[in-house]
């Protein structure tokens, strides 16, 4: 896969048909503190964005971060999401 900076993922949109797996390694670098502060609501936001892309990984991995984040967290990363996908 190829690598990707990652220093302004808030705004990276990504085409071709590896933007479903570069969204999973985002979620998973967010959830990990890779490289960054481990941040619970980006790393659901990136992967749920992931998985609505096809990557059937991020899918599971996203219920893996939800089960440590509180309700309000999760409407907090759906929002992001959506509010992401609607932007690009």
């Amino acid at each position: 896969m190829a690598r990707f900076e990652m220093h302004n993922a808030e705004t990276a949109t990504m085409g071709g048909d590896n933007s479903a797996d570069v969204f999973c390694e985002m979620g998973l670098m967010y959830a990990t503190g890779r490289g960054c502060e481990v941040d619970l609501v980006a790393a659901h936001k990136w992967l749920n964005i992931a998985a609505i892309k096809g990557n059937d990984r991020a899918a599971e991995l996203r219920a893996d971060v939800a089960a440590s984040m509180d309700k309000m967290q999760i409407v907090a990363a759906l929002r992001a999401a959506r509010e992401w996908m609607t932007v690009h």
